[in-house]
């Protein structure tokens, strides 16, 4: 899933702008995810290792996407 940003990512820094909110909403999606996982008891550490990529990809993406 995480590796499907990355053709989005070039196509938006070669100029062809994508529609941003999909990349948002997955961002914020997995950044809930990472809390749950984080503040559970006890702690879902595979869950939110898991997931933590999606963060920093989908939020780029969106940025990028702008």
């Amino acid at each position: 899933m995480y590796v499907s940003y990355i053709p989005k990512i070039m196509d938006n820094l070669n100029g062809t702008k994508g529609n941003p909110i999909h990349p948002l909403v997955a961002g914020i999606n997995c950044s809930l995810w990472v809390a749950y996982a984080i503040l559970k008891k006890p702690r879902d550490l595979p869950l939110s290792i898991a997931n933590f990529p999606s963060i920093i990809f989908g939020f780029v993406t969106f940025y990028i996407a702008l």
